[in-house]
């Protein structure tokens, strides 16, 4: 090997060895740095190390030496801190639509950002209440179909399937194909959805219920009505995601339902106390729906719904049949 590639080659060597077997509380002395250089295939001197660490310290990378007893060359900045990796680490862990196989290969991935010994604190296992992680791998092919599509300013095809009583995932509508402009992707509830624009409005759909999306020559049709979309309320005012009609309802909560309101609705939604001093009033755009109306529910007396009155009726509907069903004997 030439000289000038035996030295390219070192200097890579030298680079991996300092992502993998340093960091800022294990440090690699001249000694110790000749000798990973030597079990790696790349013997060296003792004079030519410290050129080799100005000749990566120029080319960016951050090698820091430290002083005195126990010290030595270390890396000390990274693309991604440790705390950022850990957190990485839990949201792939906590997803659900990222099956358990891809996961263990997501996260090894990341582990190889940092040294081998802060990878160790990566191994970490988060417990999320329910969750069920997909055993359909094919959703992280669809994502990367669906961006592609959005970058691309095309409109998909796709199936669209549902649950049966055999626990089989069938198509909806006999198989035909949705054809769908898509405009963004949205993590809500442990869930991915699609938002997109067909047949004239605005809709949403479960990403990992998607099959075979396919991207078509159409340009996207909807940019108006996406435009004028606020993404954030849209999402907090579909319960579950599942549609309804867009309502102003007000709500009387019990004070220490204060943070509960600010985490579904953000902290924008204006809070009036009331005379009682146990009490506040707010009103927010909510899609009424079977879920927002369970979803009230179990707070019991805690909330109740002023206004609308036919969104009240509809309370006071569920809430008599729910009492009569309850009331009749088993």
């Amino acid at each position: 090997m030439p000289r000038a590639e035996g030295q390219k080659a070192k200097l890579l060597v030298l680079k991996q060895i300092f992502e993998r077997k340093t960091d800022e509380e294990h440090m690699l002395s001249v000694p110790q740095l000749l000798d990973a250089l030597e079990k790696a295939g790349m013997p060296a001197e003792r004079k030519s190390i410290y050129s080799d660490i100005d000749a990566l310290r120029r080319g960016g990378v951050d090698v820091e030496l430290a002083r005195g007893r126990g010290g030595g060359y270390y890396l000390a900045s990274r693309t991604f801190e440790l705390p950022e990796l850990k957190l990485l680490v839990d949201s792939v862990q906590a997803s659900q639509f990222i099956t358990k196989k891809k996961s263990e290969v997501l996260i090894k991935k990341l582990e190889s950002l940092t040294s081998d010994y802060q990878a160790g604190q990566m191994q970490r296992q988060v417990f999320v209440s329910g969750r069920v992680k997909t055993m359909n791998e094919s959703i992280y092919y669809t994502v990367d179909t669906l961006h592609s599509a959005i970058a691309q300013d095309r409109q998909v095809t796709f199936q669209y399937l549902e649950w049966s009583l055999n626990k089989k995932k069938i198509p909806r509508k006999n198989g035909a194909l949705y054809q769908v402009s898509p405009w963004a992707l949205v993590w809500s509830d442990s869930k991915y959805y699609l938002i997109a624009f067909s047949e004239g409005e605005i809709r949403h759909y479960r990403v990992d219920k998607l099959r075979e999306p396919a991207l078509t020559d159409l340009p996207r049709e909807g940019k108006a009505q996406f435009r004028a979309l606020d993404l954030g309320a849209y999402t907090n005012q579909v319960f579950g995601m599942f549609g309804g009609e867009v309502e102003k309802v007000t709500l009387r909560c019990a004070n220490r339902l204060v943070g509960v309101m600010l985490d579904r609705f953000g902290t924008g939604v204006l809070l009036s106390p009331q005379m009682d001093g146990a009490h506040f009033h707010l009103t927010v755009p909510v899609a009424v729906s079977p879920q927002f109306l369970g979803w009230v529910c179990g707070f019991g007396d805690e909330i109740e719904v002023l206004n609308p009155p036919a969104v009240r009726q509809q309370m006071a509907q569920l809430a008599a049949g729910l009492t009569q069903k309850y009331a009749k004997q088993g």
